[in-house]
């Protein structure tokens, strides 16, 4: 199985868990939140359902730029709003984001193991890398 399937399905399985009746994404931010008080003071203002609603959306230009190698508007229109002339948000600050991802993942993937988790790296990581590129190219 390559690790596109493995991402899919294990993306299918997260989506469609809810342990405790909190589903996936909202999982994640509360991991996220947790994971730095300068995330928490990022976050303090958002709407988090809103929030919640534009990651699902985004996540799938992360995949896009994944299997395509192009950038779609929807990613380079993040990248440009997360850059230090706008959000200021730091470079660091996706490791944190791709840390607590991972962790929710294996929460939430009851089929979880390492392929698992090279998987989402692998399919992640190069938006993750724009996004840290554009942080001072924008």
């Amino acid at each position: 199985m390559s690790f596109d399937d493995i991402f899919d399905a294990s993306y299918d399985r997260v989506l469609n868990a809810e342990p405790d009746h909190v589903d996936f994404f909202e999982a994640f931010y509360q991991r996220f939140l947790g994971s730095s008080p300068q995330v928490s003071v990022l976050f303090r203002h958002t709407d988090m359902a809103r929030q919640r609603s534009m990651l699902k959306k985004s996540f799938y230009s992360l995949i896009a730029f994944y299997a395509s190698g192009a950038v779609d508007n929807v990613l380079r229109k993040i990248a440009y709003l997360h850059s230090e002339r706008e959000l200021n948000i730091q470079p660091y600050l996706y490791d944190l984001w791709l840390e607590s991802l991972i962790s929710t993942v294996r929460d939430y993937d009851p089929a979880f193991d390492d392929e698992v988790e090279l998987a989402w790296r692998l399919v992640l990581s190069p938006g993750i890398t724009y996004m840290k590129f554009g942080y001072n190219h924008f």
